[in-house]
């Protein structure tokens, strides 16, 4: 199906602007990922270090919202960036960006915003802050809703289930380690994007911070999905030995995603 006949029938298109894990990479800005579909805002899923420059290839960045899984680094810190384009743009974007995102973005993201170290740049100018909870669902679109869950990572995370108009079910992990509510996300799930950070090897990284390759497959397995796109894969894993790692759990079509990418959830 043409994206545009997809568009038609209520899908959603989904552009891989970074994929890197924990750190950007030598070819990859860390995690961002653009939604766009007939007559919604384009959404950002995660704001990491350069995905700011990469949004600009595909969408003006003062007209996106933003969905924030969570407030490490890697998932966040090119939003002062955009703070500075929404604010100082010579064609300043009308209204506010609406955020979903942990309860303390505007703190966290303010403080690394702020002109001075320990004052906290007050977003609420350009910003619409809001509030993910464990099983709360949200309209985003035209029909489009999103489905946030609590993971099992340090800070405040969340996994997002996201159904389109049409009915088609992308899950995004965010980060997470393996737990009964990852599973519970996916469950059915057309498209799962699930993070696979690690080779299975409990020598190899601390407990109930990220998954393995294997893991990725589990989940893919255990919930049934139709697809496995595997990301957050960090410039120190070997791409090649997550994929094979999922491929000894999950018989379906999987691989791992680059920056560029497009998939259309149609």
């Amino acid at each position: 199906m043409s994206q545009n006949a997809a568009w038609q029938h209520g899908g959603m298109r989904l552009t891989v602007l970074g994929c890197s894990g924990s750190v950007s990479g030598p070819d990859s800005p860390a995690s961002g990922y653009l939604l766009t579909g007939p007559d919604m805002t384009p959404t950002v899923i995660d704001f990491g270090p350069g995905v700011l420059g990469a949004l600009q290839r595909h969408q003006n960045p003062g007209d996106v919202d933003l969905f924030l899984t969570h407030l490490h680094a890697d998932h966040c810190l090119d939003l002062p960036g955009l703070l500075v384009w929404r604010r100082y743009h010579p064609n300043p974007p009308s209204g506010k960006a609406v955020l979903y995102a942990p309860v303390d973005a505007p703190q966290r993201i303010g403080n690394a915003s702020a002109e001075v170290g320990g004052e906290c740049d007050d977003w609420s100018d350009v910003i619409d802050a809001r509030v993910w909870s464990d099983g709360g669902e949200y309209e985003f679109g035209p029909g489009h809703r999103v489905l946030s869950r609590r993971m099992y990572h340090p800070p405040e995370s969340y996994g997002l289930r996201i159904t389109t108009a049409s009915g088609k079910v992308l899950v995004y992990t965010g980060d997470t380690a393996m737990c009964p509510a990852v599973v519970e996300l996916a469950q059915g799930a057309d498209i799962l994007l699930s993070e696979a950070s690690w080779t299975h090897d409990p020598d190899n990284r601390p407990a109930g911070i990220h998954l393995s390759g294997t893991e990725a497959g589990q989940i893919a397995t255990q919930a049934g999905v139709g697809e496995l796109l595997l990301t957050h894969i960090p410039p120190w894993t070997a791409r090649e030995d997550v994929i094979a790692e999922a491929k000894e759990q999950f018989s379906g079509p999987l691989r791992a995603v680059s920056p560029g990418e497009v998939i259309d959830i149609d």
